[in-house]
């Protein structure tokens, strides 16, 4: 299935198309081979490495697994790196994110995507999400499915969870959960900014968008 992009490139997303870049040639493959494994044309891979398009969620999910990395190394950096805290058995460990200090990226179509954690952690993605009035974590008749689960924590605003097409509204104080192998996509059907703080495990590999 074809996936499209979102224009709009940044100084952000300039970092993250050498990242792709970088991430491609260590596994020693060339833009069409990198594009027909998730059904898109060269051009658009040539146009993301680039920064002059910006990839959809949709195309960032699959282009991590099919690189074999995470959405938050494509995303945040640490390419290939342990940053995993240290063992318990080792030494204390104690990491304290700043809130002006937070590693954020702007997604397609009004996301927002701020990292909780002071470094990129294996298998796990902590987030605070904002939704923009309208904004989707993809198209409507593009739900997607990855590894992993969920688990969501409505602070403000309206927020509709889609589950295997079942359809889920949270307001201010909800919660879901839900495994990310379903196929599933988040929207703000309110008239307000949605946020939110999300908590993903095992989303690294696993499953294509769907």
């Amino acid at each position: 299935m074809a996936l499209s992009p979102e224009p709009g490139p940044s100084d952000v997303w300039a970092d993250v198309s050498e990242r792709l870049r970088q991430a491609r040639t260590a596994k020693g493959l060339t833009l069409r081979a990198l594009a027909g494994g998730i059904g898109v044309s060269p051009s658009l891979i040539s146009q993301i490495e680039t920064g002059k398009v910006k990839p959809s969620i949709n195309t960032l999910y699959a282009l991590a697994v099919e690189l074999d990395i995470s959405v938050d190394e494509i995303l945040f950096g640490a390419l290939g790196q342990n940053t995993s805290p240290p063992l318990r058995d080792t030494e204390p460990f104690v990491g304290v994110q700043r809130a002006g200090a937070r590693a954020t990226v702007e997604l397609a179509s009004g996301v927002t995507w701020e990292r909780l954690t002071g470094a990129s952690e294996a298998g796990i993605d902590f987030l605070y999400l904002t939704y923009e009035p309208g904004s989707q974590s993809v198209p409507s008749d593009s739900a997607h499915r990855h590894a992993g689960r969920e688990w969501g924590y409505v602070i403000s605003g309206t927020l509709e969870v889609e589950v295997e097409g079942a359809r889920h509204r949270l307001h201010a104080g909800d919660s879901i959960a839900y495994f990310s192998s379903d196929t599933h996509r988040l929207f703000n059907p309110g008239d307000d900014d949605m946020r939110a703080v999300w908590f993903i495990l095992g989303r690294r590999g696993g499953f294509p968008a769907a």
